[in-house]
């Protein structure tokens, strides 16, 4: 991920749901149109934001309050999402998460590329040392930003190969690309996989992905892991990961 997004977009996991299991679910269709709307929490909130995002920077300089979209609620019928989507600063963001999801009507929404090589394994990322989120383990993903929007809504499917590209160095000719998604929804967390098909096995793209971020002044990925069974499993990777991963191992 470049400079621009690498530490506003990423969605920085905290277990917010730490009885329930996730729940996996198939996805057809995504509505999710982008809206104006001042978001209450941000607004009322504003000084006790500003103080805690500036003792976040005096740790992580990197940090860059930009703007990011959340989702205000969402619905499930018939295999479609329709979420709203709404703009706000990161900071803000970040400081709802922290407090532990005060408006619980608020959703982190982000898609996520599963990326599955020939020989059937799956790729993900290991987050690098200037991250905030440092060790945890994902797939390229983040949340969406004002660069995913289009037509009036968020493309997530084009988020995906933008955060993709930007992380990986791989591209859309690398893949073949399924048009549906698998949900995993963990309390204030709703991530959006996309099965990426690569065309090459785990080891030559691992091997691609790395000299890629070699060649990166600040990759977001300090490392390329190779998940094949339950063995391959790491306690750094979300629930919501190992649910996904739980779901795709068992077919």
């Amino acid at each position: 991920m470049v400079d621009r997004n690498r530490s506003c977009s990423a969605h920085f996991y905290e277990q917010s749901s730490p009885v329930e299991r996730p729940t996996v679910f198939s996805v057809a269709h995504l509505e999710t149109p982008l809206v104006r709307w001042q978001w209450p929490f941000a607004q009322e909130q504003r000084d006790k934001i500003a103080e805690h995002f500036d003792k976040l920077r005096k740790k992580t300089p990197v940090l860059w309050n930009g703007r990011v979209l959340l989702m205000n609620g969402c619905t499930t019928t018939k295999q479609t999402i329709r979420g709203t989507f709404f703009e706000t600063n990161y900071a803000d963001f970040i400081a709802w998460r922290d407090w532990g999801f005060p408006d619980g009507n608020i959703i982190n929404a982000f898609a996520m590329g599963a990326i599955r090589t020939a020989d059937g394994a799956y790729l993900l990322g290991v987050m690098s040392p200037a991250t905030v989120n440092a060790g945890q383990i994902y797939f390229p993903s983040g949340t969406p930003d004002l660069s995913d929007v289009a037509d009036g809504g968020v493309n997530l499917a084009g988020s995906v190969m933008r955060e993709v590209a930007e992380e990986t160095g791989l591209g859309a000719d690398d893949f073949e690309t399924s048009r549906a998604w698998t949900a995993v929804r963990d309390g204030a967390y709703l991530a959006l996989m996309r099965d990426l098909h690569a065309r090459e096995d785990a080891e030559t793209l691992r091997a691609r992905i790395i000299d890629t971020l070699a060649s990166q002044e600040n990759p977001e990925f300090s490392d390329i892991r190779i998940v094949r069974n339950r063995s391959d499993y790491d306690p750094r990777m979300p629930p919501f990961i190992t649910a996904f991963l739980d779901h795709v191992l068992a077919d």
